[in-house]
């Protein structure tokens, strides 16, 4: 297992640096740091002066890779890949444009992405599971049949629908909870507080459901044809039995697959979500660093969200063993 492991992390090292030298090259060979000084200062005020002024405020003056200026360590240390994409490795995210700490922001915002991702998904996963093998256990009848069509009518709405749907109805028409916000006044933490994240769980969750239900429902499917479940019912075994203590068992490998991969999103939040409900959370963090063009906040959760991604694979993987062991000898 522990083999199996270390060679799982050994794949991992090469594609994050890989994603961090095409960033690299994304940010300042592609888009270059003078590309950069000009889409901050504006037409108005751009100026060669300006420019170098505003590249030695960010440290975006040293040479890119190689600094044959200096000597020793420095021609390699004294550079811009050292200090603003080799420091990653080391979850050294250096400033913002404005001048805060993104290490202390990425810290203190993961609380508020948790507090809609991790109950979003918790309830989602047992509802989508519940309601596709409700549907496999009354396959090809009226029920299924509804079933299948109500999860492409929610899979062909809009996200955006969701969320103004959620807030029209049931913060502005009915008066419920918070129509956005986190903390502030009356926020204590409790079930006040409770009021302004249960409409973006709750219309997280109603917006997976067509998908996701749909695809675990394949998933059960597949396996209610399959040999062994036809061994099951001719020893005997109800229905409900077959599907909870083998059908379910056998699917967890595809299932894992979709669960673990959304690990990134729990801590990277959702963008949209975090956006219009005004949580300040890392969804939004992201979005108002695009929109105020710092770049600095950009390039830092692109690293992170390729490293969580990763761990989530490898995760992925440490669960496929503990299900199927014969997976260990791949």
């Amino acid at each position: 297992m522990l083999t199996y492991l270390l060679r799982r992390i050994l794949y991992a090292v090469p594609i994050l640096i890989g994603v961090n030298l095409l960033t690299f090259t994304l940010f300042f060979v592609v888009n270059t740091p003078d590309d950069m000084a000009r889409m901050q200062l504006g037409i108005k005020r751009v100026t060669p002066e300006a420019i170098e002024k505003w590249k030695q405020q960010r440290g975006y003056d040293k040479p890119l890779l190689v600094n044959s200026a200096a000597s020793g360590a420095g021609k390699i240390t004294d550079t811009i890949f050292w200090q603003k994409s080799a420091s990653m490795f080391a979850f050294d995210f250096g400033y913002s444009d404005d001048g805060r700490g993104i290490g202390r922001e990425i810290v203190t915002r993961m609380g508020p992405s948790l507090a809609i991702a991790l109950p979003t998904f918790l309830i989602g996963l047992v509802a989508y599971v519940s309601f596709a093998l409700l549907m496999t256990l009354f396959r090809a009848t009226a029920l299924d049949i509804a079933g299948v069509a109500l999860c492409v009518l929610l899979m062909s709405i809009s996200g955006l629908f969701y969320i103004i749907g959620g807030q029209f109805v049931v913060s502005k028409l009915w008066h419920l909870v918070p129509i956005s916000g986190y903390g502030g006044s009356g926020y204590d933490g409790g079930m006040n507080g409770f009021k302004f994240v249960v409409l973006p769980i709750a219309i997280g969750v109603v917006s997976g459901i067509g998908s996701s239900s749909r695809w675990y429902r394949t998933i059960f499917l597949e396996e209610i044809g399959k040999d062994y479940v036809r061994t099951a019912r001719a020893k005997g075994l109800s229905e409900l039995a077959v599907l909870f203590r083998h059908v379910l068992k056998n699917a967890m490998i595809p299932i894992l697959t979709g669960v673990v991969v959304v690990i990134p999103l729990l801590f990277m939040g959702s963008l949209l979500t975090e956006s219009f409900f005004g949580i300040p959370g890392l969804g939004s963090y992201t979005i108002d660093a695009i929109n105020a063009q710092d770049f600095s906040v950009v390039r830092a959760m692109v690293f992170l969200g390729s490293v969580l991604y990763i761990a989530g694979l490898i995760l992925t993987d440490i669960s496929y063993t503990m299900v199927d062991p014969r997976v260990r000898l791949s």
